[in-house]
């Protein structure tokens, strides 16, 4: 799928031309079910949403859900395939200044992969109602941990710029 019309270049950023071969390949395991169709009408990240979505698993990768059951958390990686990838400085409406797409969440990236911890809220067979997505209906799921507390949580944890912002 082609990315969204909606993304243009803002003042300050910039741009790259991508290889046109890929290093490696990925298999889309399901389909994810949101209200949002539009950009626009998509939140701008997973904790400004209490919109309960569905994952939606292929019937190929329905016996990797085995032993979920009793799991509250879960991180999901999506596949943004609406968004541009060529983008490497960008411009958050948000911020006074540019920022190198590595220091943002933005879906606009050279591999647009995005990451949400989730609410498990049900399971029924192949899909599953989830709290805490701010993607695109239809969205291709990549894949689905566990979330574990004692390992993903890092309460110390800083980004550079915003540490900045909040002391400047």
């Amino acid at each position: 799928m082609r990315p969204d019309p909606e993304f243009g270049l803002r003042p300050g950023e910039e741009a790259a031309a991508l290889p046109d071969t890929f290093d490696a390949g990925l298999h889309f395991i399901g389909r994810i079910r949101t209200p949002w169709a539009r950009r626009a009408d998509c939140p701008k990240n997973s904790a400004q949403s209490d919109a309960v979505c569905t994952i939606e698993v292929a019937p190929l990768f329905a016996p990797a859900l085995a032993g979920l059951a009793g799991t509250t958390h879960l991180i999901v990686l999506y596949w943004m395939d609406r968004a541009p990838r060529g983008l490497l400085v960008q411009q958050p409406r948000h911020a006074g200044a540019p920022r190198g797409t590595f220091a943002l969440r933005s879906p606009a990236r050279p591999n647009p992969i995005a990451l949400s911890v989730v609410d498990l809220l049900a399971i029924d067979g192949m899909r599953l109602s989830v709290r805490g997505l701010d993607c695109l209906d239809g969205t291709p799921l990549l894949d689905l941990k566990p979330y574990f507390a004692s390992t993903d949580a890092k309460p110390q944890a800083r980004v550079g710029w915003k540490a900045t912002e909040s002391t400047g």
